[in-house]
């Protein structure tokens, strides 16, 4: 009998579009490569561990990257490669668990509790899972395995790549404890200089602290830290993924200032946001705008809509009048949008009983066009000479496995 009080099993892909590209060009592998657009304006979305042995890392400039590392190669992304891959290892997973909630398109987490008489005790189990996932796709995979999900979480990433790292509920305050305090969920680049220059280098230094000392000096998170340096965290794992928001952010190519221009991409956000809202059935009760400026300031404003909708003309509608509430001049670098209080289309929710008809039905009839000949199928003729942007984002939209609710069928 193990005597575990659950076994979750976290499972993250090693350096997962690096990785693909290598395995799909053998010309690739054992070299330094970077995924992202080759533009210095872009920045990288993924470095193999070749290129990150030179400092290079995701979310890094493209320019900084390649003075750091010149001989890497820079690979355009290939979006739907990774999410066909990444559909297959969720697959995959779900075959382990019925309990399976995907985070992203690379990692996951499983509740495998109870599952020691299919699968054998924890270390079998994050084998299996290893040898399964490398059969299905030609992937290397790194599995954490422990009785919460922050732990099983910082084993995955303990011995990457290739890694398998079990941690006993029993052991893991222990073992946390000489782990930096950078490995606490929540503690990034910001946080990360505070609690260092308060004397809180390890986890272990936080584990020994006063509670209420952390109260003090971080507020209701100095608990939450104190509880994940005792390896206490009561999460469970989820079994769906309900979207919460759809959005569209996009580096542009050249920097923007001109309002005309400004809402020329915004329109163009609107459009991707709408048909995907559309697809999964969702309409939205508010909209958000992003703008970045040259100066990577990120700016946003948000408004809730005074009924749900799914149409690019009232997202569009909203976002102009957002842009009015920024009163920083640009120029910007991005422009963004997204559609958030996702709810059913067909639920219990009112929607307008005087939508526009006829502009709902040249919506739906060019999603239809975009879903049999592709998205550049039907473009505005504005479209066709304007400059475009750096590149896209990784739609996510697949991994939204919540059902329709009995009430909206």
């Amino acid at each position: 009998m193990l005597g575990w009080p659950a076994i979750v099993a976290h499972a993250d892909m090693d350096a997962f579009y690096a990785a693909v590209e290598q395995m799909d060009d053998p010309g690739l592998r054992g070299r330094p490569v970077l995924v992202g657009p080759k533009s210095a304006r872009g920045v990288v979305l993924t470095a193999s561990y070749e290129a990150r042995r030179y400092g290079v890392g995701s979310a890094m400039p493209m320019a900084q990257a390649t003075r750091r590392c010149p001989e890497a190669v820079i690979v355009e992304p290939r979006f739907e490669r990774y999410q066909e891959l990444s559909a297959e290892t969720m697959r995959v997973l779900g075959d382990f668990s019925p309990r399976l909630e995907a985070l992203s398109l690379d990692e996951a987490f499983l509740d495998m509790t109870g599952a020691e008489a299919i699968f054998g005790g924890p270390e079998e189990m994050g084998r299996q899972i290893k040898r399964k996932v490398f059969e299905a796709t030609g992937l290397r995979i790194s599995v954490g395995l422990s009785a919460t999900k922050y732990v099983a979480k910082v084993a995955s990433d303990y011995d990457k790549p290739d890694g398998l790292t079990v941690v006993p509920p029993d052991q893991a305050h222990a073992w946390l404890a000489a782990l930096p305090v950078t490995k606490l969920w929540g503690v990034g680049k910001k946080a990360a200089p505070r609690l260092q220059a308060l004397g809180y280098y390890a986890i272990g230094d936080i584990a020994r602290a006063d509670v209420r000392l952390l109260r003090r000096q971080f507020g209701s998170a100095g608990s939450r830290l104190h509880d994940l340096a005792h390896a206490r965290d009561p999460r469970q794992v989820l079994r769906a993924r309900a979207a919460k928001s759809i959005g569209s952010d996009r580096t542009l190519r050249a920097d923007v200032s001109r309002r005309e221009d400004i809402e020329l991409h915004l329109r163009r956000a609107a459009d991707r946001i709408a048909r995907r809202v559309r697809s999964k059935g969702y309409v939205a009760g508010g909209v958000r705008v992003r703008l970045k400026t040259s100066g990577f300031e990120l700016l946003a404003r948000q408004r809730s809509l005074a009924g749900p909708v799914d149409l690019a003309s009232e997202f569009f509608a909203v976002g102009r009048r957002l842009l009015d509430e920024f009163d920083h001049p640009g120029p910007f670098r991005l422009v963004g949008m997204t559609a958030f209080d996702l709810d059913w289309r067909r639920g219990p929710r009112q929607l307008d009983l005087f939508e526009n008809a006829a502009r709902r039905n040249l919506e739906t009839t060019i999603d239809g066009l975009v879903d049999r000949f592709g998205r550049n199928a039907v473009m505005r003729a504005r479209d066709l000479s304007h400059p475009g942007t750096v590149g896209e984002g990784a739609n996510l939209d697949f991994l939204d496995t919540a059902e329709v609710p009995a009430s909206a069928v």
